[in-house]
């Protein structure tokens, strides 16, 4: 009898699918620790020696988020093309730091699991194949642009 052969699809239906409550309480940590980041990084990252990155105190070449917490902190004061050029994901994780903890904090008052949809469809959606390899050709060019850039 031959062994069934793993597939992305076949991996991707053996994980155990997430509670809302567990969600929720995963998003709202990692919120909570963003921001506390951003409060500790407020008056540090203006100094040309500081970087929290691991990967680039070890290599000495940016990783694909280097500029993230520059990017974000540009974003919360409105300078919108400076975030983006520092780093696109900050400006992501920027905006999802607004509104997950609103849309949260809505389904929690309001006994609704909206985000949870959404996430569980997000979900899906990254396990089609082309979107996969599509996000994962967005990250290396940024990657290459932020080693370029000399981040």
């Amino acid at each position: 009898m031959p062994l069934a052969r793993k597939t992305w699809k076949n991996y991707s239906h053996t994980c155990k699918k997430m509670s809302r409550n567990r969600l929720y309480l995963l998003i709202g940590s990692f919120i909570t620790a963003g921001y506390g980041w951003l409060a500790y990084a407020w008056d540090k990252v203006h100094h040309d020696d500081f970087t929290p990155c691991i990967f680039k105190n070890v290599t000495g070449i940016a990783c694909p988020s280097c500029g993230s917490t520059r990017s974000v902190l540009h974003t919360a004061k409105g300078n919108y093309r400076e975030a983006f050029l520092t780093n696109p994901l900050g400006v992501i994780m920027g905006i999802l730091m607004l509104i997950l903890p609103v849309w949260i904090l809505y389904d929690i008052i309001i006994k609704k699991d909206s985000f949870y949809k959404a996430f569980r469809k997000f979900e899906s959606t990254l396990r089609i194949k082309w979107v996969a390899i599509l996000l994962a050709l967005l990250l290396i060019l940024n990657w290459i642009w932020n080693i370029q850039k000399a981040l």
